[in-house]
């Protein structure tokens, strides 16, 4: 007998990034949250333009970061975090100035 691999189908499902609308979830629902918050609370025509303007804006901008990195906010809040205890280096041999 000779033993073969298993082979199992990967669902494109769990490799996706978890996008709503062109961007990622939590950043798109926060900025619809913030459009329409503001929206409401003038409750007044400027106001209502300000929300709307916020929130096209902020969807174009949300669309090209998801395209550039579907993970851009969730790499840049790790490099603040690591940023005091990891700094980048070009060699280990590196010269401080």
């Amino acid at each position: 007998m000779s033993e073969q691999l298993q082979c199992l189908p990967i669902n494109q499902a769990f490799t996706q990034p978890n996008l709503f609308a062109g961007g990622e979830r939590n950043l798109v629902l926060t900025a619809g949250l913030i459009a329409v918050g503001i929206a409401v609370t003038g409750m007044n025509i400027p106001a209502a333009a300000a929300g709307v303007v916020i929130w096209f804006f902020s969807m174009w901008a949300l669309r090209k970061m998801a395209k550039a990195d579907p993970y851009m906010s969730t790499v840049y809040l790790r490099y603040l975090k690591y940023k005091t205890y990891y700094p980048a280096r070009s060699r280990p041999y590196r010269e401080n100035p």
